[in-house]
């Protein structure tokens, strides 16, 4: 078991999940609304290894995967000395199911958001920020792989899965969540 001496990791909700699903703002919206403090994840241990990008997706997807359990460490140390007055939600594309469950005392203390593929489709053709072909198509490989990865570890764990595939707005979407929340939130 990991050290937890005050108790933030087993109380902090999580939010994991795929790239491009409004993660960040979700955990931002719910934290305003709330009262909560953020972590987010991602913004905080930046660095490590990282693929070549023209290295064949499988390649990619196991050395991600091996990078977020190294940064998970980081995180759980920063969570573990973050002092707040209030409830934590955490978020972050490297928070994994399997990772965050062995931690928390209910799965209901996660939720993964991931996008349907259509909304990936939208969010790629509306975005700027991403690297030129062939490039491209091996990383968006790479994410469908982890986004499925982290569906089938929630599913297996009882954690919640809610696909994103922009009917709801951030505001909407951030409701889902609180519903989820909602035994933690009012507690």
């Amino acid at each position: 078991m990991t050290s937890d001496p005050f108790g933030t990791l087993r109380k902090t909700l999580w939010i994991g999940g795929a790239p491009w699903t409004g993660k960040s703002t979700v955990a931002r919206l719910l934290a305003a609304r709330h009262g909560l403090t953020t972590y987010h994840h991602d913004d905080r241990v930046r660095g490590g290894a990282t693929p070549a990008e023209d290295d064949p997706a499988d390649d990619q997807l196991t050395a991600v995967l091996a990078e977020f359990r190294q940064r998970f460490e980081c995180a759980l140390d920063e969570l573990r000395a973050l002092t707040s007055p209030r409830p934590i939600v955490a978020e972050g594309r490297g928070l994994r199911p399997e990772l965050v469950a062995p931690l928390v005392d209910s799965p209901s203390r996660m939720v993964v958001l991931v996008p349907t593929e259509l909304f990936r489709q939208h969010q790629l053709r509306h975005r700027t920020d991403e690297p030129a072909i062939p490039q491209q198509r091996t990383r968006l490989t790479r994410d469908r792989m982890l986004a499925a990865q982290a569906v089938r570890s929630a599913r297996e764990l009882g954690i919640r899965v809610i696909e994103i595939d922009g009917r709801l707005d951030p505001a909407g979407v951030t409701d889902l969540v609180a519903e989820h929340f909602r035994e933690y939130l009012n507690a």
